[in-house]
C-alpha cells in the first residue's frame, strides 16, 4: 500500500536523492536542517520505513550502527555489499543465492518467499 505524497516525504526523498549514498536518519535529519528543510526525527524515521517497505529505497543494517537507507538506481531485487567503517557500497546480484534460498525454504515447507541478505566488510580503502 503506498501512502500519500506529503511535503516531509518528498523533502527526506529529495536529501537522499542528493546524498548519492547510504544515510541514517540521524544524518538525514541534520542535512534536512542545514538545507531549510526542517522535518521532525520522528517524521524522517516514519518516512524512511514507509519507503522502504515499498520498494522506493534500499534498506541495509550495518552491524553496531543504525539502519542506513538510500535511493538506488538499480532496479530490481538486489543486494548491497557495505563497507563497516564508511559506508560505501556497491549493489550485488547472485543467482546461486537466490536459487539456494528458495530451495532451502521451499524444503522447509514454506511459500510466498522474500529475504534479506546483508553483506558487510570493509572496502580497499578502508582496510
Amino acid at each position: 500500500m503506498t501512502q500519500r505524497i506529503t511535503k516531509a516525504r518528498l523533502a527526506v526523498l529529495q536529501a537522499l536523492r542528493e546524498a548519492g549514498a547510504f544515510r541514517s536518519a540521524q544524518a538525514l535529519y541534520h542535512e534536512l536542517a542545514l538545507a531549510g528543510r526542517p522535518v521532525s526525527l520522528a517524521t524522517v524515521y516514519r518516512n524512511l520505513q514507509a519507503l522502504a517497505a515499498e520498494g522506493q529505497i534500499d534498506q541495509v543494517r550495518v552491524e553496531g550502527a543504525e539502519a542506513l537507507y538510500r535511493v538506488c538506481e538499480q532496479e530490481g531485487h538486489h543486494h548491497h555489499v557495505v563497507c563497516r567503517s564508511c559506508g560505501r557500497s556497491s549493489a550485488v546480484t547472485g543467482p546461486d543465492f537466490e536459487n539456494w534460498a528458495h530451495q532451502v525454504a521451499k524444503a522447509a515447507g514454506y511459500c510466498d518467499i522474500r529475504h534479506a541478505l546483508e553483506i558487510t566488510g570493509l572496502c580497499a580503502a578502508c582496510a
